[in-house]
């Protein structure tokens, strides 16, 4: 990036903004689904991230490269806070009395987004791990910045950058084992308990066949 949009920004420019909005918005917003598992959630961290980064431009160096870091950043720290809305709005709701219970569409939908069934998948595994590991791990991997574009992020040293992401990825790899370990006995047990099931209604249709049988018989046996 030139000398002279980081000094627009420094500036307020709204070309500028515009500028590293077109350059990067994307990839904040790349980043916020990956992390929250949800488009909505991310639009609103894109729209903050870039709302905050309005408000701390004055932080910018004039020179320097890329304000991806910067950007990717603020966003980590948007996205903390909304994990922390998201804990209070549902401890708020754990006290609320039960909803009445309604028809629950959401499998008719599975076929259509696959994509977003992964995605959960993903989230799920990644949200087992500790918050800053997390963090460097979606950005190191899934952004794929390297560690001192990391550690500007993050506003840490590189070593430590370096030692959480080796720690992510060996963590992330047990737990994943550990949950297919765990989808595959679900799935083996949810299909014992089909194939029981089946056998359980294919003798009822035998015994009532026999019912049938015994009682055609026997009003023939009375003509």
């Amino acid at each position: 990036m030139s000398i002279s949009i980081r000094a627009g920004v420094r500036a307020g420019s709204p070309a500028a903004f515009g500028q590293i909005f077109e350059e990067h918005g994307r990839a904040v917003h790349r980043y916020a689904v990956r992390v929250t598992g949800d488009w909505a959630t991310a639009e609103d961290v894109v729209s903050l991230t870039f709302l905050e980064a309005w408000r701390l431009r004055a932080r910018v160096e004039p020179e320097g490269g890329s304000l991806r870091p910067w950007l990717l950043g603020i966003a980590t720290n948007v996205l903390r806070n909304t994990r922390r809305a998201a804990r209070r709005h549902a401890n708020a709701v754990a006290q609320l009395p039960p909803p009445e219970v309604v028809p629950d569409f959401a499998d008719e939908l599975a076929g259509r987004i696959a994509d977003a069934a992964q995605l959960a998948a993903a989230k799920a595994a990644l949200e087992q791990l500790r918050p800053a590991e997390r963090e460097v791990f979606a950005l190191c991997v899934w952004e794929g910045l390297d560690h001192a574009a990391v550690a500007e992020a993050l506003g840490k040293p590189v070593g430590t950058i370096r030692s959480r992401l080796s720690r992510a990825r060996k963590r992330l790899q047990a737990l994943t084992e550990k949950q297919l370990a765990a989808t595959a006995s679900a799935s083996a047990a949810a299909s014992s308990a089909a194939q029981g099931d089946l056998q359980r209604r294919a003798a009822r249709g035998q015994v009532l066949d026999d019912c049938a049988s015994a009682a055609t018989t026997l009003r023939e046996s009375h003509r």
